[in-house]
């Protein structure tokens, strides 16, 4: 399967998740419809995403699955989602990095997605807690090696234990921040809201978290509209310690109305400013 292919496929699994949980189940004969393609085509998207533990099959369709404060979706799970929200928010902040700058990003889908956007901005340093991060960088430090290029930017990985979403944390990623100063911080989240401010399902990953944003002058938080009034199971960051977050058009009015009243700033990526 090309790609092209892939991407389409995956962003179908994206809407049909978008819509149970919307709607709190479907049938596949609603699917089928709705997105003009084949019953069997229905059938091994909700097999993809039962495998990946976001929906339960049923007897004709789908049902959400309720997930505990403290659950953690892998990385692949993640990535599959709201993909084209996340491209438009890596788009956005990356137009937020100078050159030269030093810079932070996080674990995550949408800061693994805004890696790719700054590998043409010049004389970067990257410090990153996650592993897809650094290899997006370290990719590109080796092709451009190969063509007798100079890197896309020199990048400081820290330290630490695995989460299943691929980010680095506890004591080792911890002392490895403690020292360093960033420019900017683009940090992703499990779930954000006016009550439990910015938080994650991991505990050690709050601390890690923690620290990056006490390391950072500025705070860009990057989260699709489907992180509002998400709650994990540890809080990390209050929204007043936040400069600005940057999410995408699928954020109701009344969510943005809200959320500005806490917020110093507040970005809709493909929006005017």
């Amino acid at each position: 399967m090309s790609d092209h292919q892939n991407l389409l496929a995956e962003q179908r699994r994206a809407l049909i998740l978008d819509e149970v949980r919307r709607r709190g189940g479907v049938r596949v004969n609603e699917l089928t419809r709705r997105l003009n393609v084949s019953d069997m085509t229905i059938r091994r998207d909700l097999d993809v995403l039962a495998r990946q533990g976001v929906v339960a099959k049923v007897h004709g369709g789908a049902v959400p699955v309720a997930e505990t404060s403290s659950h953690e979706p892998g990385f692949e799970a993640k990535s599959a989602l709201e993909l084209g929200a996340k491209e438009e928010i890596a788009r956005a902040a990356a137009r937020m990095v100078a050159p030269g700058a030093a810079i932070a990003l996080s674990g995550g889908t949408t800061t693994f997605a805004l890696a790719g956007h700054l590998l043409d901005v010049p004389d970067l340093t990257v410090v990153t807690n996650s592993v897809r991060v650094a290899d997006v960088f370290h990719t590109a430090q080796h092709g451009a090696a190969r063509e007798g290029r100079s890197g896309a930017a020199t990048v400081v990985l820290t330290g630490g234990v695995r989460t299943p979403s691929d980010a680095l944390v506890g004591p080792v990623a911890d002392q490895a921040i403690r020292s360093l100063h960033f420019d900017v911080l683009f940090l992703g989240v499990h779930g954000i809201s006016v009550e439990a401010g910015l938080s994650t399902p991991n505990l050690a990953e709050a601390e890690t978290n923690r620290r990056l944003m006490r390391s950072a002058r500025r705070v860009v938080v990057v989260a699709d509209h489907t992180k509002w009034g998400t709650v994990g199971l540890s809080s990390f960051g209050r929204l007043d310690e936040v400069d600005t977050v940057v999410t995408d058009a699928g954020l109701s009015a009344e969510t943005r109305e809200e959320m500005a009243e806490h917020l110093p700033g507040l970005a809709v990526a493909g929006e005017e400013e």
